[in-house]
């Protein structure tokens, strides 16, 4: 095989018209062998300089060491979950997905659900079908003059919302990065909070990735917040719902309906206590199967392949990295340092970002762009997801986003020979943060707004504001301790004596929402946010 001819291995029954930018390009050859664990498979597969799949083939590390020409691994759809993209990275193979293609079909199958829940047609099908014509059983409601509320307002969000507000409902969202201008254009309210579309919401329906931010977020605390007679429908991430908690609001009547495309497990087990919960309308994960998603699917990565390894173009991977190796190992405190001020930039902005500034004092010429792009990982990462984001990736996504991306050469440092940092422009004001590396390779966050800190980014970090008053550090400690979490560091800085101060506490494990509304309770906290670093 000449340098100029490449081999694509593509398996799972991906749409083969999808394919034509590869089959109509005589420098590429296909080879198709729909099922992975056939022995031709590896055979092919060591020969193959792309591979396309889509979720049936796990491709683990193990498969990757046998593909010594793999260059380019494209998944038809939007997860990842099913590459393990940290092996990819080693083996040097660019990963890409396909996030667009499936956009009308998800939106259309939440559509079909909210339809299905609010005028009951799933039970009465099964009525029908028993023998019963039960009409005063299945009274159900209109959209019209009903509030929808989205949790996520991306892609497939929007397009949802496009579609409740023609049958008349209006539309409130919670996205920590909607903005003004796209809200305006979705002709949709905004929220502040989370609670706000809980409480308001006739129809729930869920558009989030599953991170650590997304995870268990809806649970019995969010259902109880929900008005009665209220419903749900989730076709993002199975992980998103606390099942156990919605098949209590359901057989309790608070929750008058509600509609699963998505599972914690998947395939649901047969003994699942959601087969048994009334009003509830499942479906086997459909979000993406239609005929059309899978020829979009299939084309958009067939473009991202052929793009690949014809012209050399990354810009649609989702690990690539941008300088070599060497240059990545010797920085790689750097951009772990550029990571988690973005991660802390995203809890602690005041508002929807518009504007990131990364400014960089150090001695790599070469280390700003991959130093911005790790900022902006740490940025967009909770909020999209860890299979969308990575620094090859984000700059695109915050583009999306209209996020305006600035870098600046700073020069030498007086105190830091590598010194970052970051200014924030909200919709709300301007954060400042900045970090620095200690000896090269120890990072520290060393700013917070106007107050010198230093901090280790890892693990749990408590960032307080509080009253500058006796006693107020012990009445922190010892509500912590109460509730059974340990301090690794307690920095406490302030501007002028007895005024607002800010706290930096980094703690052992997890600290969840009671704890923080806790900390709120004390009189002298006006501030608390919980940021996981690292």
């Amino acid at each position: 095989m000449s340098a100029d001819r490449f081999t694509v291995l593509v398996t799972d029954k991906v749409s083969e018209s999808g394919l034509a930018p590869l089959l109509g390009d005589d420098r590429f050859e296909i080879v198709m062998i729909d099922d992975s664990s056939d022995p031709a498979f590896p055979r092919a597969l060591a020969g193959a300089h792309g591979l396309i799949v889509r979720s049936a083939t796990k491709v683990r590390e193990d498969l990757l060491s046998d593909a010594p020409l793999l260059r380019v691994i494209g998944r038809a759809g939007v997860g990842v979950d099913n590459i393990d993209l940290m092996a990819a990275t080693r083996n040097g193979v660019a990963v890409m997905n396909a996030p667009a293609g499936n956009t009308v079909s998800a939106a259309e199958l939440t559509m079909a659900l909210i339809l299905a829940m609010v005028r009951r047609v799933a039970a009465a099908d099964a009525s029908m079908r028993s023998g019963e014509w039960a009409r005063s059983r299945f009274k159900g409601g209109e959209l019209r003059g009903r509030t929808l509320g989205l949790v996520g307002a991306g892609r497939i969000g929007g397009e949802v919302a496009r579609r409740c507000r023609a049958f008349g409902m209006s539309v409130v969202a919670f996205d920590p990065y909607l903005t003004t201008e796209r809200a305006e254009e979705l002709h949709i309210e905004r929220a502040e909070r989370l609670e706000d579309v809980l409480e308001r919401a006739d129809v729930l329906s869920l558009h989030v990735p599953l991170t650590d931010g997304t995870r268990a977020m809806i649970d019995a605390d969010a259902l109880a917040r929900m008005k009665h007679g209220a419903f749900l429908v989730n076709v993002a991430r199975g992980g998103v719902v606390v099942e156990d908690d919605l098949a209590a609001a359901l057989e309790s009547g608070h929750l008058a309906g509600a509609a699963l495309d998505v599972f914690a497990k998947e395939p649901l087990e047969v003994d699942s206590r959601l087969r048994e919960v009334p009003n509830l309308v499942l479906t086997p994960h459909l979000g993406a199967s239609t005929s059309e998603a899978q020829e979009l699917v299939a084309t958009e990565i067939a473009e991202g392949v052929r793009a690949a390894l014809a012209e050399g173009d990354l810009s649609k991977a989702l690990n690539a990295p941008a300088i070599s190796g060497a240059s990545m190992r010797a920085l790689s405190p750097l951009f772990s340092l550029g990571e988690a001020l973005g991660h802390l930039a995203c809890a602690l902005a005041p508002g929807a970002v518009e504007e990131i500034q990364v400014r960089y004092a150090g001695d790599a010429d070469e280390a700003l762009e991959p130093l911005t792009a790790y900022v902006l990982v740490g940025l967009l990462r909770n909020v999209l997801g860890s299979d969308q984001v990575n620094f090859v990736s984000a700059g695109h996504l915050a583009a999306q986003r209209d996020i305006d991306v600035a870098r600046t050469r700073l020069s030498a440092h007086v105190d830091y020979t590598e010194y970052v940092e970051l200014v924030v422009t909200a919709e709300r004001g301007e954060l400042r943060l900045a970090g620095a590396l200690l000896g090269d390779s120890h990072p520290r966050i060393v700013r917070i707004a106007d107050y010198h800190v230093d901090v280790v980014p890892e693990g749990t970090l408590i960032v307080l504001k509080n009253d500058d008053v006796p006693g107020v550090i012990g009445r922190v400690g010892t509500l912590l301790g109460e509730h059974g979490i340990n301090i690794a560091g307690y920095h406490q800085a302030r501007l002028s004596k007895g005024g607002e101060a800010l706290a930096a506490v980094a703690v052992d494990g997890a600290v969840g929402a009671e704890v923080r509304q806790a900390l709120l309770g004390l009189a002298e906290v006006s501030r608390a946010v919980v940021v996981r670093l690292g």
